[in-house]
């Protein structure tokens, strides 16, 4: 009897062990991966009101997937990626994730589009161990994880966050010329939070009252209201924590009022469209950013064949989304490269992990991750635009 009791307890002992792992260890898919394929799915604006963001991003993705298909896949598999159109809309980033998910089979969602549509439908991708790489949104939720929760570490972003991004910038405008009375004008969601976070805080460490918070709706187009007030209350530099249209919207704002103010963008300002559309209501614009934008005329080697490359194939210039797009792609291939041909989710996940470095063709800083940080840099550059050129004004700045 004492004998089968030990037996009893010895086995109860072993199952106790084998679960108590178990319960810490991220459960990482193996689905979309076939022996001459890997599967995988992005959502992206490509009707809504940031589709100039989601539509080169898109055509980015399909340029880097033709050249890797073209150059034999990676480890002997192609690559096959679905595109879904989230309308920069939370809701119809969470259908897109889930028809990804449950009928595509992905291995992992890669560039998804905009805060917003991300963090909605982040956890449906936990939940089934999907990967989560490389969003087009900096926000914090896309690279910080709590150790307690095995899931959250399927989540890893290369973009530039908003918060130490702001930080940088915001702090070396106010050190260069001295301002006194800054304000912040941002998208009431969780981007705009995001840069609300850095320019706070940033202000907090340096001692300085803000002298204005103001915000707008995402996808609002009458900023006269936020400028008047900002004018009102004295402001010497204007952060703003908006995309494109928003971003030529309250400049031109300014100018109508005869204020002649500095603006300092966050980094989804810092884009070509920016200076193309808003012509001079625009110049003079400083942003926070990650890399420097080419342009045809001036870039050399690989970076002036890819332009070139880019726009036969889509009749259009390639920009900064484009690049953004082009290198999510090429940073899954290489972390997939790394994780050999017997390619399981937990192997690209260790790959991630590796501390192994990779470097785009465009001299952005290096990405690199590890286990406890899923946040490939965090270096930031300020760039002005000059006679309708984005200009480079300080480099590797960290706040």
């Amino acid at each position: 009897m004492s004998i089968s009791l030990k037996a009893i307890g010895l086995a109860i002992g072993a199952v106790a062990l084998t679960q108590l792992p178990a319960a810490a260890q991220t459960k990482v898919t193996n689905e979309g991966i076939a022996a001459n394929e890997i599967v995988i799915g992005t959502h992206q604006d490509l009707s809504g009101p940031i589709k100039n963001w989601g539509v080169p991003v898109a055509n980015g993705m399909k340029m880097a997937v033709e050249e890797i298909n073209a150059a034999g896949g990676v480890n002997g598999r192609k690559l096959k990626l679905i595109v879904e159109d989230n309308g920069y809309d939370p809701k119809k980033g969470v259908l897109a994730s889930q028809k990804l998910i449950e009928r595509d089979k992905i291995f992992a969602m890669i560039g998804s589009m905009g805060s917003a549509p991300t963090l909605a439908a982040q956890d449906i991708l936990f939940d089934a161990g999907v990967l989560q790489l490389f969003p087009l949104t900096a926000a914090e939720f896309t690279f910080k994880f709590d150790p307690a929760k095995p899931q959250e570490r399927l989540k890893f972003n290369n973009l530039l966050p908003y918060v130490e991004s702001t930080r940088a910038a915001l702090k070396y405008m106010m050190d260069w010329k001295g301002f006194k009375k800054p304000c912040i004008m941002h998208q009431d969601d969780e981007y705009g939070k995001n840069v609300l976070d850095g320019f706070t805080q940033q202000l907090e460490a340096m001692k300085v009252q803000p002298a204005s918070i103001t915000s707008y709706k995402r996808g609002a187009s009458d900023f006269s209201a936020q400028v008047a007030k900002m004018k009102s209350d004295g402001c010497d530099l204007v952060v703003l924590g908006t995309i494109i249209r928003e971003t030529i919207g309250a400049m031109g704002e300014a100018k109508k009022l005869g204020w002649d103010v500095t603006f300092l963008g966050a980094t989804p300002t810092n884009v070509l469209e920016v200076p193309a559309l808003g012509k001079d209501a625009v110049e003079g614009l400083y942003a926070a950013s990650g890399f420097e934008i080419p342009y045809e005329d001036t870039a050399k080697g690989k970076v002036k064949d890819w332009l070139v490359n880019y726009k036969k194939m889509f009749g259009t210039d390639a920009n900064t989304q484009a690049i953004i797009g082009y290198n999510a792609i090429e940073t899954f291939a290489f972390y997939t490269q790394k994780a050999g041909k017997d390619l399981t989710g937990q192997k690209m996940l260790d790959a991630l992990e590796s501390g192994d470095k990779f470097l785009d063709i465009f001299s952005s800083p290096p990405t690199k991750f590890s286990k406890t940080d899923h946040l490939a840099n965090t270096i930031t550059q300020v760039q002005q635009v000059q006679k309708g050129r984005w200009v480079l004004v300080k480099d590797n700045l960290m706040f």
